[in-house]
């Protein structure tokens, strides 16, 4: 275990976790795994999400320009906003839209993604996996 895990590094297991999610997600069965179910393809988005957020740079750089300059348009408009409020207000959106397993996947690792940047229980998630990935490599 020791020795797959430093190999793999964090920024592999993300690229690998969405190619499962993409792959997953077909409508049609065209492989022997079946397609992934909906808490499945939604738990490896925030897995996948935070992994890219524990990656750093260049991954980093979405959230940090969007918590500049989205939130800060945001704050203008509607003082005392956060990160955490926006995402889950489009959150809150998309569950009534009706979305197909992929674009759960999808827009859940985007998501997940900035919520991971902004600090809170994904960010905390974030720092976990960076820090799994910093003691199997030493």
């Amino acid at each position: 275990m020791k020795a797959l895990i430093p190999t793999l590094g964090i920024v592999s297991f993300a690229l690998v976790l969405t190619a499962v999610l993409i792959l997953g997600t077909k409508e049609q069965k065209a492989g022997k795994a079946k397609p992934l179910g909906w808490w499945w393809t939604l738990g490896l988005a925030m897995l996948a999400g935070t992994s890219y957020t524990a990656a750093g740079w260049p991954f980093n750089i979405v959230p940090q320009l969007i918590m500049g300059d989205g939130v800060g348009l945001a704050h203008a408009v509607l003082p005392g906003i956060t990160l955490s409020g926006l995402v889950l207000l489009v959150l809150v959106f998309l569950a009534w839209v009706g979305l197909s397993r992929r674009q759960v996947a999808v827009i859940g690792i985007i998501l997940v993604h900035l919520m991971a940047g902004a600090g809170g229980g994904f960010g905390t998630l974030a720092q976990r996996i960076h820090a799994i990935a910093e003691h199997f490599a030493s």
